[in-house]
């Protein structure tokens, strides 16, 4: 017997609240995965995220630094993260960002 639930606007933002948080768990996880691959593959990186994080923090009227953001995302200063985890890129992952941040742009 199939069950259909109607998930209301609090619950909705409880539900993406969740994920939002295993994402960035997940980002934090895998310090192995570089920004530019992320950017390479998908369109956005961690420090898109964090990006988005301070853009919603004032939407709401909060002030929140860029630092502050990409902390949030991060789990740690963003500089302490590079030093620990990002590696200097290759031309393949020049391209293959700059052709997918090619693709991001809005076609109108």
């Amino acid at each position: 017997m199939q069950t259909t639930t109607l998930i209301d606007e609090a619950g909705r933002r409880e539900i993406e609240a969740a994920v939002f948080r295993r994402l960035v768990a997940h980002f934090q996880h895998r310090t192995d995965v570089q920004n530019i691959d992320l950017m390479g593959y998908s369109g956005f990186c961690r420090n898109c995220l964090s990006n988005w994080y301070q853009e919603a923090a004032e939407a709401q009227g909060l002030e929140l630094s860029k630092d502050q953001a990409r902390q949030a995302v991060y789990g740690m200063p963003y500089a302490d993260f590079k030093a620990r985890f990002q590696s200097p890129a290759t031309e393949d992952q020049l391209q293959r960002m700059a052709d997918s941040v090619a693709k991001n742009k809005d076609p109108d």
